[in-house]
């Protein structure tokens, strides 16, 4: 675990907790009144000033409450309780799909995030692409490490520049894999246009499942993360796009999540499928109408057979 004790004099603002934790100040100002929870001080100006020991707890209660738990019943709870929770509830998927690496690779891959030696994390992460082919790379070695990194930055047993530092070299070797796929050569290729809401930082899922669609042979067009909602439907226009496919981590309201996608698929034609995937829970627990939800990236093949049989 890393060792913060010479960091214990270091506060984060209200503004910085919301960015680092994905609650909002609002969130954190009510738990403060009805939990007693977090307790900030407060700076020279009187705005409140968060320790790192509570900014820590505040991530795992985050991340539980995106796996489906009550505040009212977690944000009581002492950091230890929160964690063994986590422990049991956190992740259960991916943990229990295929992967290619065992509980040592695992290991042995956080050591090396934690080293902080991108150059050799990007060479390990290549060799594994060049030995199980992009499918299986992306299914059973992407997977897995998101879900063990997510899990150690959940337990304060990495931090978030280390997270990030993963994410970035992921992200570096998955681009250089679609880049050296052949380009879709049927001028009927099915179209997909690949983006995130405002607000949804996160682009490695997006990445992951631009490399699956490449491999079936679409004709992919990504616009990165954050876009809006308006220019994602002008570019959908523009490229004519035969699917809008988005993704969505738990970073994000879950409210913000559904509206934007019922106002998105009222403005996109009824002839362009739109689908959403990723971890937030509220895709599969309050469905759109006319949104297609994936739970797991092996449903795109099958989606996208539908999709050309229906013409």
């Amino acid at each position: 675990m890393n060792d913060r004790s010479s960091h214990t004099e270091i506060t984060l603002s209200i503004a910085a907790v919301e960015r680092d934790t994905g609650l909002s100040k609002d969130t954190l100002r009510v738990w403060e009144r009805r939990y007693g929870f977090p307790t900030p001080s407060r700076d020279d100006i009187g705005e409140r000033a968060y320790p790192l020991q509570q900014v820590d707890k505040l991530r795992v209660i985050k991340r539980l409450l995106d796996a489906g738990h009550r505040p009212g019943r977690i944000v009581p709870l002492s950091l230890e309780q929160l964690q063994a929770i986590a422990e049991q509830t956190v992740d259960q998927p991916q943990r229990g799909s295929e992967t290619a690496l065992g509980s040592d690779d695992i290991r042995s891959h956080l050591a090396l995030i934690r080293s902080h030696d991108a150059s050799r994390l990007r060479a390990e992460l290549t060799r594994l692409l060049a030995r199980f082919g992009v499918s299986r790379f992306v299914l059973e070695v992407v997977g897995p490490l998101n879900a063990a990194v997510g899990d150690a930055w959940m337990r304060g047993q990495m931090e978030i520049f280390e997270e990030h530092l993963y994410t970035e070299t992921m992200q570096v070797v998955l681009r250089g894999a679609i880049a050296a796929m052949p380009e879709a050569g049927d001028p009927a290729a099915t179209r997909v246009l690949l983006s995130t809401f405002p607000g949804e930082p996160h682009g490695l899922g997006l990445l992951m499942a631009e490399a699956m669609l490449a491999l079936e042979g679409c004709r992919c067009v990504s616009l990165g993360v954050q876009t809006p909602l308006w220019d994602i439907v002008l570019a959908s226009a523009a490229c004519r796009s035969d699917v809008v496919a988005l993704s969505f981590t738990g970073c994000m309201s879950p409210n913000l999540i559904v509206d934007g996608l019922s106002e998105l698929r009222a403005k996109l034609p009824a002839s362009v499928a739109l689908w959403a995937g990723g971890s937030a829970p509220v895709l599969h627990r309050r469905p759109v109408a006319g949104v297609q939800a994936f739970s797991r990236l092996l449903e795109l093949p099958v989606a996208l057979q539908h999709l050309r049989e229906r013409g």
